[in-house]
């Protein structure tokens, strides 16, 4: 697959892709003001980017991830987190249901009641609210990019507001 360094939309100038991204956006207000813990946004944000290929995403959460006090380490290992030691129990059962629900066309029967009852261990009912409306979000954007060929490594923390 060829890549260019220009988006073949640019979602951002286009009136209807950018009305709806407003509204993807707004959509996760109420993520941000949640009790899901930043880190754990971010987390998953990049991991569900990772899955899907989506180079702009994983550009921006990694950069926001590290503009809000992430360390290296633990960003270098997010795609790798099941043999890593540096993340909490917590932050691997949000991961693993990051991963399920992401790839639920190829895991017959979508996210396991082991998954799910792991994570609800760790979060209550409004966390996970949170945790299953940004991965269902950030799956959404990253389609959108990935789509377009969105390029990656100009993002500016913060940029998006």
């Amino acid at each position: 697959m060829q890549h260019t360094t220009q988006a073949r939309l640019d979602l951002l100038s286009n009136e209807i892709a950018l009305k709806s991204l407003k509204h993807i956006v707004a959509a996760a207000k109420p993520i941000v003001d949640s009790a899901l813990s930043p880190t754990t946004r971010e987390l998953v944000l990049l991991r569900v980017s990772q899955i899907n290929g989506c180079g702009y995403c994983v550009d921006m959460h990694t950069k926001d991830a590290t503009a809000a006090g992430e360390t290296p380490i633990r960003l270098h290992l997010v795609a790798a987190w099941r043999e890593a030691s540096v993340y909490t129990e917590a932050e691997r059962a949000a991961l693993e249901l990051a991963e399920e629900g992401t790839r639920i066309a190829d895991a017959a029967g979508g996210v396991s009641d082991e998954v799910w009852a792991n994570a609800a261990k760790h979060y209550d009912e409004d966390q996970l609210a949170a945790l299953i409306t940004l991965i269902s979000l950030i799956n959404a954007l990253n389609r959108m990019n990935v789509i377009v060929q969105r390029p990656a490594g100009d993002y500016q923390p913060g940029q998006h507001g």
